[in-house]
């Protein structure tokens, strides 16, 4: 007994070094900061231990940031379901001998910086960009273009995260029973009887995976914001990226990482154990 006690665990040791050197030692390293005092010299955060820096990321002042940051990530989630779901449906139903070109083509974007397909956004979005061009042909052009907008930041966090929510989308859907669809029918279910009360409810875990995929990184996304927005469209993720950098504020900026975090594990305490088998 003690033997295979140890050669399971010797087996599981390179996994726990992995996660302890590059996930569980910085997580420390940032709370360490979140409780140190600020400073201006080379050491940003030292001694005496403090609560201060949660005192100001509790401020009220910061609440309209951080009610933003989760509405974005809740807008972003929608609209990657909404236009997710269509897509893995047919990918999944209908692709044929062609599913794996077509997933290949929902992956393609990760192949360049998310960066650089940013950067090309902002050119589209901006006053004499193709976006505010074409929308000009029939009078909906905008003085400026569409950047430092919300719908900007959506509309970039939306392309960034999309194929997040169609990959475990298109595993729930492949898994999918379609003769339960033909027995709702028969049964005389219509179309939208069908699709709530069978289709949705079977391919719940995709949507559920998913909805935590696209969700998690898009609370914490600060370079759509930054590139796509202004000051009226910051984030909870580029103020911490401000504290970090031109802020010179350490310690505040691990006390919202910190927030933050404790915000994305409620959101995993809420999901529950659905989804586990599609993630």
């Amino acid at each position: 007994m003690l033997r295979r006690w140890l050669k399971a665990n010797a087996l599981l040791a390179p996994t726990g070094l992995w996660l302890g050197f590059f996930l569980i030692a910085p997580l420390v390293v940032v709370v360490e900061f979140s409780f140190a005092t600020r400073h201006t010299g080379v050491a940003r955060a030292v001694l005496p231990w403090t609560v201060q820096a949660y005192r100001t990321a509790l401020d009220p002042a910061f609440l309209p940031i951080f009610g933003r940051t989760l509405l974005y990530a809740g807008a972003t989630t929608a609209a990657c379901l909404l236009l997710g779901f269509p897509l893995a449906w047919f990918i999944a139903r209908y692709g044929g001998r062609y599913r794996t070109a077509l997933l290949a083509a929902v992956l393609i974007p990760f192949w360049s910086s998310y960066l650089a397909r940013i950067y090309a956004w902002k050119a589209l979005l901006d006053g004499e960009g193709l976006v505010n061009t074409v929308l000009g042909w029939v009078g909906l052009d905008r003085d400026g273009g569409f950047l430092l907008t919300h719908g900007a930041v959506v509309l970039g966090l939306t392309y960034g995260f999309l194929p997040f929510m169609v990959l475990p989308l298109y595993v729930a859907c492949e898994r999918f029973d379609v003769r339960l669809m033909e027995a709702s029918y028969d049964l005389g279910h219509g179309r939208v009887s069908t699709f709530f009360r069978v289709v949705l409810p079977g391919v719940m875990s995709g949507v559920l995976a998913g909805s935590l995929l696209v969700l998690v990184p898009a609370a914490g996304d600060f370079v759509t914001p930054k590139l796509l927005g202004g000051v009226e469209q910051s984030t909870f993720g580029s103020v911490i990226d401000d504290q970090f950098r031109g802020g010179n504020n350490w310690p505040l900026g691990s006390a919202m990482a910190v927030l933050l975090l404790v915000l994305v594990v409620f959101v995993l305490v809420v999901r529950g154990r659905r989804g586990e088998d599609v993630l």
